[in-house]
């Protein structure tokens, strides 16, 4: 009979614990500022970091090719190149969206979104189709052919990981889909590897 008055007790004990918290949300103190975690701040240096794109572009040069980066919160890293006696491609583009989310009010009475649910969110309402591989984070894609032959080929990726959402847009003449699809997964990898 003392075990389980001793036993009923704890359990009653911890399911107050629980809704008293709740309770505390929904009618205690509403959510400020402050308790809404903001988004990372990137490296300063996160494009040079990715590092050297040449193979990806023209080769116009045998001198590695730089991102360029723009951007303070949500960081750009950018480099395009033609040209018409091209090696590899005749003409090619390459953009990295780099995106680290803060908390977000979850409204009245709810505990606020932690960045990392707010990156997902994010993340789950792109348009674009999973990609159903053995991938190490979760991944869209999308590939888009233009021109007569449909020679050109412009591929999205989508990677997030944790609280950061990396976008790569790469497009190419003339490339193979594959080729460009690995590229545009590799790119994005290495993105999400350096934010970290």
């Amino acid at each position: 009979m003392g075990s389980r008055l001793v036993r009923g007790t704890a359990i009653g004990c911890g399911v107050a614990a629980i809704a008293g918290g709740g309770i505390g949300w929904a009618v205690g103190e509403p959510v400020t500022p402050a308790d809404i975690v903001p988004a990372r701040a990137m490296p300063a240096d996160l494009c040079a970091r990715i590092g050297d794109v040449s193979s990806l572009l023209p080769k116009a040069s045998n001198a590695p090719v730089a991102l360029t980066q723009v951007g303070s919160t949500t960081i750009i890293c950018d480099a395009a190149g033609s040209r018409a006696q091209a090696r590899a491609y005749t003409a090619a583009s390459v953009k990295i969206t780099i995106t680290p989310y803060g908390g977000q009010d979850a409204g009245a009475g709810n505990v606020p979104f932690t960045p990392t649910q707010t990156a997902k969110k994010n993340f789950t309402r792109s348009p674009m189709k999973t990609l159903a591989e053995n991938r190490p984070y979760p991944t869209k894609i999308e590939r888009t052919a233009t021109g007569l032959a449909g020679e050109t080929w412009t591929v999205h990726a989508l990677v997030q990981r944790a609280d950061t959402v990396v976008q790569v847009d790469y497009t190419a003449y003339p490339v193979d889909p594959d080729v460009a699809q690995k590229a545009a997964l590799a790119l994005a990898d290495r993105a999400i590897w350096e934010s970290k």
